[in-house]
């Protein structure tokens, strides 16, 4: 089977399960008294576990970055993980020498502890009853993720969009503990208009008639209108004017308008298959808390907004990369960073990769992008890499 897989694929990963019995104290007040996170591994950790990267997925992104999972009879997937083009054996996030780490963020859907979990003091699915959890709730479960797998420090903590803002919270946070931090297509908090756009993907939701206040799985039924109109509504805001137009234009399915509310025109139809297909992989409680806690995140609230004195005691390198035609996080969003990591005296490195994607591009193997994220990797990893000499 493995001969069937790219040269340069980490080939077959079996996600991994770390238990967690440590009660974990919330920013909203709850607590977890135990908790799973399921994450998977790619590359070698060495001897002096320095080479360690931490990818910190999107809104809806999992622990499957890279590679393929593969069913019983040992057939992989026809799809890698969501991140394959920059994780793999001479890549940009090159496992040949980085043992690179990617997890499913609490609350998630996929695997680690989240709406769809059963809640021990009932027995039954968590539903709505899920607490709210945060960006710094996520950052301190993934170090306690980072002490079981003993890593005391990563090498470099990559994440976009979503991730991104746990990147920047990990600087702030645990300081120490990461020698790198990479942050791409993102901010240093919402705009009031990306937090209209969730306000309007939750409350699709909220007002499907199958949601049943969030206990939906009690009822045997899923909001699936809901969720898919919210995952369309966040499509079009992750790809750019000119790419939707490229990809579609005004293509119609019919020669003739056909004076009715079918599907006339090809990006109807692209819409709508999105819409439908994330409804099958994905639970809209969760999609509820992660907007929440993307509206939640703001670092420098601390500060009086003074983002470069919660910046002060970052001790890594970074590297914030942004996209020229994303507008749901543009680039003056990440130039807001870079301005107050330089006033905050800090190493910092900056591209602003010329692209069509939109927001989506941070996903996309762009030839500048990955020579930038290559290139930085490479330069921090030569002094972490160096074997010990007796």
């Amino acid at each position: 089977m493995s001969d069937t897989l790219p040269v340069d694929s980490v080939g077959i990963v079996t996600p991994q399960i770390a238990h967690f019995d440590t009660p974990l104290a919330l920013a909203c007040g709850q607590s977890l008294s135990s908790y799973q996170l399921i994450y998977e591994t790619y590359g070698t950790l060495n001897q002096a576990a320095s080479n360690a990267i931490l990818i910190c997925h999107a809104l809806s992104g999992d622990h499957h970055a890279a590679g393929y999972h593969a069913n019983e009879e040992g057939i992989a997937d026809k799809k890698p993980g969501w991140w394959d083009s920059a994780i793999g054996p001479g890549k940009a996030i090159d496992t040949n020498k980085f043992f690179v780490i990617s997890l499913n963020n609490l609350g998630g859907c996929c695997g680690s502890t989240g709406p769809v979990s059963i809640n021990p003091d009932t027995q039954k699915a968590w539903g709505a009853e899920f607490p709210l959890l945060t960006v710094e709730d996520w950052v301190e479960s993934q170090a306690r993720l980072a002490d079981k797998l003993g890593i005391q420090t990563f090498a470099a903590i990559v994440g976009g969009s979503l991730g991104g803002m746990q990147v920047l919270e990990w600087s702030i946070r645990f300081p120490d503990r990461l020698k790198a931090a990479v942050i791409i297509a993102s901010a240093p908090k919402l705009s009031t208009q990306n937090i209209a756009f969730n306000e309007v993907a939750r409350q699709s939701i909220r007002r499907d008639p199958d949601f049943f206040d969030g206990q939906y799985l009690d009822k045997q039924t899923v909001p699936t209108n809901g969720l898919g109109l919210a995952r369309m509504l966040g499509h079009i805001t992750y790809l750019s004017d000119d790419a939707m137009g490229a990809k579609f234009g005004r293509q119609m399915r019919h020669d003739h308008y056909q004076y009715n509310y079918g599907i006339e025109f090809e990006v109807e139809s692209y819409l709508r298959y999105q819409g439908e297909a994330f409804t099958k992989r994905f639970d809209a409680n969760t999609y509820m808390l992660m907007t929440k806690a993307l509206d939640y995140f703001d670092p420098a609230a601390a500060a009086d907004g003074d983002l470069a004195a919660v910046l002060s005691n970052a001790q890594c390198e970074f590297l914030l990369v942004s996209f020229s035609t994303d507008w749901r996080f543009a680039p003056e969003r990440s130039e807001e960073i870079v301005d107050a990591l330089v006033k905050a005296g800090k190493h910092v490195s900056y591209a602003k990769i010329v692209a069509d994607e939109g927001h989506d591009a941070f996903l996309f193997p762009i030839p500048r992008y990955m020579n930038a994220l290559r290139s930085f990797l490479t330069r921090i990893g030569k002094p972490l890499l160096k074997e010990p000499t007796e």
